[in-house]
């Protein structure tokens, strides 16, 4: 499988992983601030954005070995490694199977509870399910402010941040999102277990709707030896809320290795 990538900066390599339904630009904002310090290497999961969904999925071992075999292919040694959402668990996995460096996870999956875990996937399958509106209905919606709070309101704290051309772009990926069906079927199950032996850290946003900040909770006692942050005014998508406090937690966790 050959996955899809964009490239920046010099220093260690520091791999970002989207969610569900996004792709690479969902780190757009924080790129240029990360490739002052590192190689960033934002990528487009299995089924999301230009990268071919996998022939069978099994959730959480498919994205797993997916971005091992995509490691080694680009001959990334234990990289850092941050990721947001469904990215986020993939980055506890990768570091919990001896395969990343640092890993800052943003507002991760798998400390739900399943109720909480089958609200979010209706949330996100009503967003996706609105998102095959014709695109010349949506570039004219999202000229709006309206617009834009209406279908992006529960990911951001503030969507006025997004341009148009953004709004549309994320809408279309969530439609072509090919990976989506099979990611949500086995997301609505999938728990974190591990226990990463690396530099941590688990930040989470204040306003999030989507997993709710309660799960924060769940994951500080999980992770008693993570680093947990709380990212004021920020929802479930923080790089577009806050690009410098995201940029800020990420710089400090992959210091923590120097």
């Amino acid at each position: 499988m050959t996955v899809h990538y964009v490239r920046h900066g010099h220093g260690e390599p520091l791999v970002l992983i989207h969610g569900i339904g996004h792709h690479w630009r969902a780190w757009e904002p924080v790129i240029a601030r990360l490739a002052e310090h590192h190689d960033v290497i934002a990528l487009d999961l299995p089924g999301f954005g230009r990268t071919p969904a996998p022939a069978s999925n099994l959730g959480m071992p498919t994205a797993v070995a997916s971005l091992q075999a995509f490691f080694s292919e680009l001959g990334l040694d234990r990289p850092h490694v941050a990721g947001n959402s469904l990215g986020g668990a993939i980055a506890l996995e990768l570091a919990a199977a001896g395969r990343a460096r640092s890993v800052t996870a943003l507002s991760p999956a798998g400390f739900a509870t399943p109720a909480e875990a089958q609200r979010a996937l209706r949330i996100l399958r009503s967003l996706r399910f609105g998102a095959f509106t014709p695109a010349p209905v949506l570039r004219v919606f999202y000229r709006t402010a309206f617009g834009r709070r209406f279908s992006f309101g529960t990911l951001v704290t503030d969507p006025s941040v997004l341009t148009p051309e953004r709004a549309l772009a994320d809408t279309l990926a969530l439609r072509g999102g090919r990976g989506f069906t099979a990611v949500a079927r086995h997301g609505s199950t999938y728990a974190f277990t591990g226990a990463p032996a690396v530099p941590v850290t688990i930040a989470w946003g204040e306003h999030d709707r989507i997993l709710l900040p309660v799960q924060a909770e769940r994951a500080r006692a999980a992770l008693a030896t993570a680093g947990h942050v709380v990212l004021r005014g920020c929802g479930h998508v923080p790089m577009s809320d806050d690009p410098d406090a995201v940029a800020r937690v990420i710089l400090a966790t992959t210091a923590r290795t120097g």
